[in-house]
């Protein structure tokens, strides 16, 4: 009669942590597969911005493609055609091109 209340009481707590099991695989698939891309991709972005300097070529977030005028802290000042010069959020640059791709377009 005690190794049936002993086996009782025992079997409830390994039952437990394997009815977690499969959240805890869940999560670790979430953290791998969604969570750990987007923040290597927004340190990547955030270099790219950091590096960005007058002359450089840049397609933004609306799509909009120009030429680094002026750098500020915030703001970056593009010229999207001879003497047309537009302000844009810095945060706003999605990609930086290869120099000379505006002339092909």
């Amino acid at each position: 009669m005690i190794s049936l209340a002993h086996a009782q009481s025992t079997a409830p707590a390994s039952a437990g942590l394997m009815d977690f099991l499969p959240l805890i695989i869940i999560f670790i698939l979430f953290w791998f597969m969604l969570i750990r891309p987007q923040m290597k991709r927004a340190k990547e972005q955030k270099k790219m911005l950091s590096e960005i300097q007058k002359g450089d070529e840049v397609i933004t977030a609306s799509g909009q493609v120009g030429k680094v005028a002026k750098i500020g802290e915030q703001y970056v000042s593009l010229e999207i055609a001879d003497g047309v010069i537009t302000h844009v959020q810095k945060q706003s640059i999605q990609t930086l091109l290869p120099k000379g791709t505006i002339k092909g377009l």
